[in-house]
């Protein structure tokens, strides 16, 4: 992987900060297992790639993140922002949602 090898996007919308943010190999690509499905949309997950120092800060500001990828994930496991126990996996692919409440 290359060192900007997050795709990432930040929205602002009614006082909330939502980043998206996915494993950049994996935009455009749809997963399916039984009933679940996640399409990896570059117009949701993509305005720019971004180095693992630049996601990490903007986690720091999210209120609300979708996360898709091993890498993604595992950057926000590892830095406690989701609990491991909590992530789902679509085809073998995880993918996390946080909340701030």
């Amino acid at each position: 992987m290359q060192s900007n090898d997050i795709a990432m996007r930040i929205y602002k919308v009614r006082g909330e900060v939502l980043l998206a943010a996915c494993d950049r190999e994996l935009l455009g690509k749809k997963f399916e297992e039984g009933e679940l499905r996640i399409e990896i949309n570059p117009e949701f997950y993509w305005e720019s790639y971004v180095s693992e120092k630049t996601f990490l800060n903007s986690m720091k500001i999210a209120t609300i993140a979708n996360l898709v990828g091993e890498k993604v994930v595992g950057l926000a496991i590892r830095e406690g922002y989701i609990d491991g126990d909590n992530i789902m996996r679509i085809a073998g692919v995880p993918h996390a949602q946080m909340v701030l409440i």
